[in-house]
């Protein structure tokens, strides 16, 4: 099963290069990793093969995750060097800027046995750490098989991929039964874990890591200070949109201005990749865009869509707002984290779409501490009415934070139970 799971893997592979060399032809931002998704890794990351712990997390929320982590495991395993890989750019850049202590970042070599083995072998980890859904069949079984024990946390299933892969239970049963430890998120997530194959005995139910990961700050001083100038007005945040759904938020702007004329509107794309282009799309909807990454002190004007074409800055701009909608959640992408804004004490806003984030979005709706719209049509009357009602923004945004603070304390209970598996 693993040599047809690696040969279906290469075929993939084969057919979506052209793509991917088409789609990073510029920015040239799939050659210049290829190196380290080989397994190529900089020999000077572990010189003397010290024992490590290898976090592996995808991308922008699963860093968000495990960065958390990261002091924790350094205080309790201090005589562990810690890594973290990543699969995409923008996890790579959050991990760069936000995560604490780590002794090398790196992108994770492609799951073929090959890769897999090369980095093992230079990281030389006695633990690895696989954040959420990550089942890489291949690196789970080459590190079960060098002696490396292997912990699955801040673990979840969502009902779309739990349905996926029902589909492969007899070969994902094998791969499960590699796996030391099964750290869930909820009850929820750990009986679909058991139903896909996972032994009982090693599941446990250790809480969210998102929620000690968030930590809104303050808002960045030169942006603040770009602003300044600008007469007070409320201001519309939608964070983390998506292909298909900025043309969807334009358009609920023009409605939220016909009701709030002053409204401001700053927009943050999930992906760096549509940093450029969304500028013809608000052109299109009759708005002048302007760039946060060339915006001049005082030259946002009224009306205007403010870009926010730079990475890092999103989760502490929500501290400005007065309503964030955060996207993915008005097409059919599953929706994104909606814990930063809430941890700000802001109205949070989505779409329809909330599988990938199911739980928390219920939670949060069924404590009135999160507003959610059935259509796209719904989302600029939605945000309107919030600008318009001090006293409701206030009261949802105060649920929500009194939400995130309860929720509290899953790296403690994380770190005590990796605790068995490591010397």
């Amino acid at each position: 099963m693993y040599i047809l799971y690696s040969i279906l893997l290469a075929v993939g592979f084969l057919l979506a290069l052209p793509w991917y060399l088409w789609k990073g032809r510029r920015s040239g931002k799939y050659t210049r990793t290829f190196r380290e998704r080989m397994g190529r890794l900089p020999v000077n990351l572990n010189v003397d093969g010290d024992r490590s712990i290898w976090i592996h997390a995808v991308s922008v929320g699963e860093v968000l995750a495990a960065r958390t982590l990261v002091p924790a495991l350094r205080e309790r395993f201090p005589g562990h060097r810690v890594f973290l890989s990543t699969t995409t750019q923008t996890g790579n850049a959050v991990a760069a800027r936000g995560a604490r202590d780590l002794d090398g970042l790196f992108y994770a070599p492609f799951d073929w046995p090959g890769p897999v083995r090369q980095a093992l072998s230079v990281l030389n980890p006695e633990l690895l750490l696989l954040v959420e859904t990550e089942l890489w069949p291949n690196l789970i079984h080459q590190a079960h098989r060098r002696g490396t024990r292997v912990a699955v946390v801040n673990g979840r299933i969502s009902n779309r991929s739990f349905g996926r892969y029902r589909q492969l239970r007899g070969f994902l049963r094998q791969v499960l039964g590699e796996v030391d430890l099964f750290l869930m998120q909820s009850p929820a997530h750990a009986e679909r874990i058991r139903e896909l194959g996972a032994p009982p005995d090693r599941i446990q139910v250790t809480g969210n890591l998102k929620y000690d990961a968030v930590d809104p700050g303050r808002p960045p001083e030169r942006l603040v200070r770009l602003l300044e100038g600008q007469p007070p007005r409320p201001l519309w945040i939608a964070g983390s949109t998506v292909a298909g759904e900025e043309e969807l938020v334009l358009r609920a702007f023009h409605r939220v201005r016909e009701r709030v004329g002053d409204a401001g509107f700053l927009m943050a794309p999930r992906h760096p990749e549509r940093f450029d282009a969304v500028p013809p799309l608000v052109e299109a909807a009759g708005f002048r865009c302007r760039r946060r990454s060339t915006l001049e002190p005082g030259a946002w004007g009224d009306g205007e869509v403010l870009l926010l074409d730079t990475l890092g800055e999103l989760a502490r701009l929500y501290a400005l707002a007065s309503v964030v909608f955060v996207g993915g959640s008005l097409v059919p992408s599953g929706g994104h984290n909606i814990l930063e804004p809430a941890a700000a004490g802001k109205p949070v806003v989505v779409g329809p779409h909330m599988e990938n984030f199911q739980e928390i979005a219920d939670q949060f709706l069924s404590e009135e501490a999160l507003v959610q719209v059935g259509s796209p049509e719904d989302l600029g009357g939605a945000v309107a009415e919030l600008m318009l009602d001090e006293a409701r923004r206030r009261a949802l945004g105060e649920r929500a934070r009194g939400l995130v603070e309860r929720n509290r304390g899953a790296v403690g209970k994380t770190t005590l139970a990796l605790s068995e598996l490591i010397t």
